[in-house]
């Protein structure tokens, strides 16, 4: 068969992809908490046409040719670069300045999830009861320095309740003096390569073998950068849509080569065959 058909075929796939991948963070531009991704290409294998060799009288041929055979999606990385700080009307809205993740569970209870969307509320711990726990948007309750819940007991109003810059959580006293409650503060882990993190939805990551295992910032030595939140504020998408619409437009022109390729290649079987007449 013809490699030219071949070979555009496969940069006409692996520019669909890019297309997919920049689509998808366009969509997500107003997603709290998403980081944007972008697809990586690799050459295929390379077909060789004709080798190094010496002629008849021993003078060398010094370069030999080869031609490629096309292109694929080697990766699509994940850039975790900082996003820009919104306000938020929700006093349990939590923005993260460094690079550390708050984590929760999933719905099966046992698969431990790190987020920056910080779109947090306080819910009723049990229906009837008093005591309030901090959960996600979709209701999965969001862990403590410890790895466990976050739960204020008593009888206290959602509203007053403050975060400080270092996730220690406070109640107004009698006086009106902010009290830590019961030692409690909000969890926030980092990751040895958080590029090599698992994505699952759109803002939420799980660990893996490429990311290592999750690092809890209230138990690491003084060599790590501690993260700060902010109350009142969320950290919006890092997409930068004119880098997209940059890239979008790039990739529909490299879609566009490919596809005159092919028509090309047609068009040149097509004179071949005619030759016979």
């Amino acid at each position: 068969m013809v490699r030219s058909l071949w070979s555009a075929a496969t940069g006409m796939n692996a520019q669909q992809v890019n297309v997919d991948t920049i689509s998808n963070n366009l969509a997500n531009v107003n997603t709290t908490g998403y980081k944007a991704q972008g697809a990586q290409f690799k050459s295929l294998l390379y077909q060789e046409l004709q080798t190094v060799t010496t002629t008849a009288n021993g003078a060398p041929k010094p370069t030999n040719s080869q031609v490629g055979l096309g292109v694929r999606t080697s990766t699509i990385n994940q850039f975790f670069s900082q996003g820009s700080f919104l306000t938020s009307d929700n006093p349990a809205s939590l923005a993260i300045g460094g690079d550390g993740f708050f984590s929760y569970f999933d719905t099966d209870g046992q698969t431990q999830l790190y987020t920056r969307n910080g779109n947090f509320t306080w819910a009723l711990a049990e229906v009837g009861g008093t005591d309030l726990v901090l959960t996600t948007a979709e209701g999965n309750k969001v862990l403590d320095i410890n790895g466990e819940e976050i739960t204020v007991d008593g009888n206290r109003v959602a509203s007053r309740i403050t975060i400080g810059g270092d996730g220690k959580i406070y109640y107004p006293d009698d006086q009106g003096v902010p009290q830590q409650i019961n030692g409690l503060q909000i969890g926030l882990w980092q990751f040895p390569n958080r590029e090599g993190l698992e994505r699952v939805g759109s803002a939420a990551w799980k660990e893996t073998a490429a990311s290592g295992a999750a690092i809890n910032e209230n138990e690491a030595d003084g060599n790590m950068k501690r993260s700060e939140l902010v109350q009142g504020y969320l950290e919006g998408s890092n997409v930068n849509v004119a880098t997209e619409m940059v890239n979008l437009i790039v990739a529909q022109r490299a879609y566009e080569m490919n596809s005159t390729a092919i028509q090309t290649t047609d068009q040149m079987m097509q004179t071949a065959n005619s030759l016979k007449r």
